[in-house]
């Protein structure tokens, strides 16, 4: 499919960006709450990731379009398998 691993520099903050940003949002979102239980904490996890970061949450950016990773993720097979 053309992918590349992404590798830098020892200490490169370039390589963080994408987990970075994931985390701060997942921060900003869930919060720093305590839950009763481990269930229920990976309940609203999932939740997080598959109903709102990849589906809702746009890109903003018009090189991806502005659409969810979804979105994007759908487009790219759809143009490798043709």
């Amino acid at each position: 499919m053309g992918f590349r691993q992404s590798c830098g520099r020892t200490r490169s903050c370039f390589d963080n960006t994408a987990a970075e940003s994931f985390w701060a949002l997942f921060e900003e979102e869930i919060g720093t709450r305590s839950w009763l239980d481990r269930a229920t904490a990976r309940a609203e996890v999932f939740n997080f990731i598959e109903t709102f970061y990849n589906r809702r949450r746009l890109h903003e950016h018009k090189t991806f379009g502005y659409l969810t990773p979804a979105e994007t993720r759908q487009r790219h097979q759809h143009a490798f398998a043709a």
